[in-house]
């Protein structure tokens, strides 16, 4: 289920959050959906905006093609992902992916900017549920893609634990990188 129960809360923004008009930095540099060191990823940009919403943003490419000419719909599903879970960052706690369920609405072809906007509809202990709207060139823009998600609250050492050791070993080294809520050195 990717709609908050009747009982959810609103959760309140992190004090500690940046303020809006803040652009988020890539949680990880090798992430495929907001990193700069891969090169046929996203590169997805966000940007903290009031209360809990973030706007996203990326450019598909050819190397981002389903059919022809248009963007692959998984991949656009990876682009919900990474806007959705980037709502973590206004409640400073890392979290990971339950549940995604996208509705297309119409193609998005090569060449077109994909602007999502994303808030938090609800949290219920660490269950943090989401919805997104993702618009073509602009915010006002035909919407092509509408999602909702629900996003799991875990504790840093998980991405330790479950991760391979060799990039989880580079991402300590690269502390620098890392948002200061997110360091994964204790």
């Amino acid at each position: 289920m990717t709609h908050p129960p009747d009982d959810a809360t609103m959760p309140e923004r992190h004090p500690n959050a940046p303020a809006a008009g803040t652009r988020i930095p890539p949680h990880y540099v090798k992430c495929f959906g907001c990193g700069p060191n891969q090169d046929s990823g996203l590169k997805m940009v966000a940007t903290l905006g009031g209360g809990l919403t973030v706007f996203s943003e990326f450019v598909v490419t050819i190397e981002h093609q389903g059919a022809p000419g248009l963007a692959h719909g998984g991949l656009l599903a990876c682009a919900f992902d990474e806007a959705l879970g980037a709502l973590n960052y206004l409640l400073q706690q890392p979290a990971v992916t339950a549940r995604l369920e996208c509705d297309f609405r119409r193609p998005v072809p090569v060449g077109e900017k994909l602007v999502i906007e994303a808030h938090i509809t609800g949290q219920q202990g660490r269950k943090i549920y989401g919805r997104a709207s993702g618009h073509l060139n602009e915010l006002n823009g035909p919407v092509a893609v509408e999602a909702t998600s629900l996003y799991i609250q875990v504790p840093i050492a998980h991405f330790g634990q479950f991760g391979r050791a060799e990039d989880v070993e580079w991402a300590r080294a690269d502390r620098s990188r890392m948002p200061r809520t997110y360091d994964i050195n204790p």
